[in-house]
């Protein structure tokens, strides 16, 4: 799996990947994700990849090589948005080309990517592309893209990013993004790219490559946890008594009632009433012999029954 991220603030760019690729929990493997393009002091683009590590990687060749996509490529065309739709068209091409043997065997075409830059006379500028080979461009209100593993870093990404964040912090809070997902995500792991570009530089000059033994990103990853943990037991437990209302967990809310509680209900039992003959033709075995009384009774209208029979 992957995780990338790209910021695009006042000041410049930040560009953040991870190294790990993986087809399973056996078979882990180190491939770089970034891939930077400069020329002289008139343009300088930096691109992140996640998904099918075939399919991207012949993205980056298409575009090393400098092939003409509608008569452009990445060192002649005059604005970022324009190389973003060259990368755009490399996309398709690839698709063209190998869509139908994936579908073969089941594999599925899935591609995005991170591309952004600067060309001489205009701003700085971060695209998000995805497997069709359309993208979408960040904004003031919208300056970061992630992609591959994006919900683990995402959280403080939100709390502090702005367009007007400086560099620096900016780099710390990509950082501690990473770390995040790196602590929840085994699919993504070390060593880090970073490259922080400078508006109007047209060069990388802070690019670096990080471990788990880079001093910086040692103390990232210790005092994050360590802060969290601080900052956790520093919030105050829930009050049921409603005793400090401050803290108070029990009042009502003003949009819903209380969740209502079924409580069991119970059944009358039924009695099953037996319905017995009035005047049973035999005597069962198990029914009661009558009384005595009435047993003379009975053998008094028997013997004047034969009596009358015979008259």
């Amino acid at each position: 799996m992957t995780y990338c991220v790209g910021l695009c603030l006042k000041d410049g760019l930040v560009f953040l990947s991870d190294t790990r690729t993986n087809a399973g929990v056996d078979q882990i493997g180190t491939f770089r994700k970034m891939s930077l393009f400069q020329k002289d002091n008139d343009r300088f683009f930096t691109l992140m990849s996640a998904g099918n590590l075939a399919i991207t990687q012949a993205v980056k060749e298409i575009l090393r090589q400098g092939q003409l996509l509608n008569g452009k490529n990445l060192w002649n065309v005059e604005n970022a948005h324009d190389a973003a739709v060259v990368v755009g068209n490399a996309i398709k091409q690839v698709y063209d080309r190998d869509h139908e043997s994936l579908e073969k065997s089941g594999i599925e075409f899935n591609c995005s990517l991170i591309f952004g830059g600067q060309v001489k006379n205009e701003r700085t500028r971060l695209f998000n592309l995805y497997s069709a080979g359309n993208f979408i461009e960040a904004t003031p209100e919208n300056c970061y893209f992630q992609i591959g593993e994006s919900k683990y870093g995402k959280p403080i990404l939100d709390r502090v990013i702005t367009f007007e964040t400086p560099l620096n912090l900016a780099t710390k809070c990509a950082l501690i993004s990473m770390d995040s997902t790196l602590k929840s995500n085994i699919s993504v792991g070390l060593p880090l790219d970073l490259l922080v570009y400078e508006r109007n530089a047209f060069q990388a000059t802070k690019l670096v490559t990080l471990d788990e033994t880079n001093p910086y990103y040692q103390m990232i990853h210790q005092s994050w946890g360590e802060k969290l943990r601080a900052a956790f037991n520093s919030i105050a437990e829930p009050s049921w008594s409603g005793v400090n209302l401050s803290r108070s967990i029990s009042s009502p809310a003003k949009r819903m009632g209380a969740v209502p509680i079924y409580k069991a209900v119970k059944i009358p039992s039924t009695k099953v009433v037996k319905k017995v003959s009035a005047v049973p033709n035999k005597l069962s075995p198990k029914q009661s012999i009558p009384a005595r009384g009435k047993a003379k009774t009975v053998s008094k209208t028997v013997a004047k029954a034969k009596t009358n029979s015979k008259i």
